[in-house]
């Protein structure tokens, strides 16, 4: 099984940036794509980058021109970062990754890395 763990969160003022790390460890995997999903206080979890081997990333409408996905495959690693962030950005940032192991394709979550934008 794959293990997903995040960092760069943190409280930021309006207008600011923060750089997200996503890094999966484990054996006998080989990822196909990651990606970061965002989760607003009371609300549901939502898309907002993701990053697929040897193709062009894609965004949600609400991080494109703000938020540039990354990754280092030879790390299995992605990174998310976030420019020109807003209040509306405030919430916790969960990685997935999907990935093969043997004959079968699985999804993983990271615990999440919460991130705090000040008006």
């Amino acid at each position: 099984q794959v293990q997903l763990v995040e960092s760069g969160g943190g409280l930021v003022q309006a207008g600011g940036s923060l750089r997200l790390s996503c890094a999966a460890s484990g054996s006998g995997f080989r990822i196909n794509a990651m990606g970061w999903y965002h989760q607003a206080p009371g609300k549901e979890r939502e898309f907002v980058a993701m990053i697929r081997r040897d193709a062009n990333p894609n965004y949600a409408d609400s991080a494109q021109g703000r938020f540039t996905i990354s990754s280092d495959n030879a790390k299995n690693t992605v990174y998310l970062q976030m420019n020109s962030l807003k209040p509306e950005d405030t919430g916790v940032y969960y990685c997935q990754a999907n990935y093969r192991s043997g004959l079968y394709t699985f999804l993983s979550w990271g615990q999440g890395t919460q991130v705090t934008v000040s008006s």
